[in-house]
């Protein structure tokens, strides 16, 4: 999902810290929920599930971790991915039939009971539909927290408000924010923490790029950075086989872009690519509003309706409402 940029990023992505990031966020939620089902799952890959056998991964993610921000003094905006562009249909489909396969393998695999590999599968059968965006914002919503449905791209509309200043950085872990422009990307803030990876136990901590300093350190300008999109491959194309971030770097540095679009990829028509990226749909016309939680509504939700533990859901919330120093969440915003 999203450009690889990562290999030329190194010496952009800073390690920062929760207590720096506190201010106005725009979250990526479609992003923030995909890394959610993704990362809670039991070892076969089963995802957390009610007693009626409903997913609750997602909301277990969402809730545990947006109390923490609270509690770090970060006001977050989840925003939610709206219509896919016609040039997304595609890779949709691609995703779509990708899934399907990895849903097959998962069942496989957990009948050998090889749990690595059911692991794996279930991981790359991961999709946030409807009823998932749903609940996650029902739970929001009782968590007083603003949720905004972008006309198109949710990472777009996240990085036009931060454009604006009505936020003081986007999250997503897709570098496409990039393009789109963001002044500030944090990664790693939905997913930071212990995490095992290819059998190891590592640290995830959040880390911040500057689009600017990353600009100016590489020499080149935002046009040339979503011309190096296209080359290396989007969500939006395919790229040139063998064209990587480093590669991709050069070439647009010697204006070779148009030249070499046309010798590799004549296929392709990056002008629509290119407008897309550089100037989105989004709302201009919005607004969010922090409002008081709904403590016996999320425990009803969590607790009766989800099977959530009672004691684990109180211990939160108690939690926000000591760390804040206040004697309501309502006080904290």
């Amino acid at each position: 999902m999203g450009v690889g940029l990562r290999e030329i990023l190194a010496d952009y992505r800073a390690p920062v810290s929760w207590d720096a990031l506190a201010g106005d966020a725009a979250i990526d939620g479609n992003n923030a929920l995909y890394q959610f089902l993704t990362i809670i799952r039991q070892p076969d890959g089963t995802p957390l599930m009610d007693r009626e056998g409903r997913v609750t991964s997602h909301l277990s993610g969402l809730f545990f971790r947006t109390a923490t921000m609270v509690e770090k003094g970060i006001r977050p905006v989840y925003v939610f991915d709206g219509k896919p562009p016609a040039l997304k249909t595609k890779t949709i489909e691609q995703r779509r039939e990708a899934r399907s396969r990895a849903q097959e393998a998962w069942g496989e695999a957990r009948a050998a009971g090889d749990e690595a590999e059911a692991y794996k599968q279930a991981r790359s059968a991961t999709r946030v539909d409807r009823d998932i965006i749903g609940g996650a914002q029902e739970l929001l919503g009782l968590m007083g927290i603003p949720c905004l449905n972008a006309p198109s791209e949710g990472e777009a509309q996240a990085a036009y408000m931060a454009q604006q200043g009505d936020v003081g950085y986007a999250v997503s872990q897709d570098y496409d924010s990039l393009l789109f422009g963001v002044p500030v990307l944090v990664r790693n803030l939905t997913v930071s923490g212990k995490r095992k990876i290819r059998g190891r136990t590592v640290s995830v901590e959040p880390e911040r790029i500057v689009l600017a300093d990353l600009l100016a350190g590489l020499g080149i300008t935002r046009e040339d950075l979503i011309r190096m999109g296209i080359l290396i491959g989007t969500d939006f194309n395919a790229g040139i086989k063998g064209i990587g971030p480093k590669t991709a770097l050069k070439i647009v540095q010697s204006g070779r872009f148009e030249e070499m679009m046309a010798e590799k990829a004549p296929e392709t028509d990056a002008g629509p690519i290119f407008e897309f990226f550089k100037s989105p749909p989004v709302l201009k016309d919005y607004a969010v509003a922090w409002t008081p939680p709904d403590e016996a509504g999320i425990y009803d939700l969590l607790c009766r309706t989800y099977d959530f533990s009672p004691e684990r859901v109180k211990a939160v919330l108690e939690k926000m409402r000591s760390t804040t120093g206040q004697k309501t969440l309502d006080q904290w915003f």
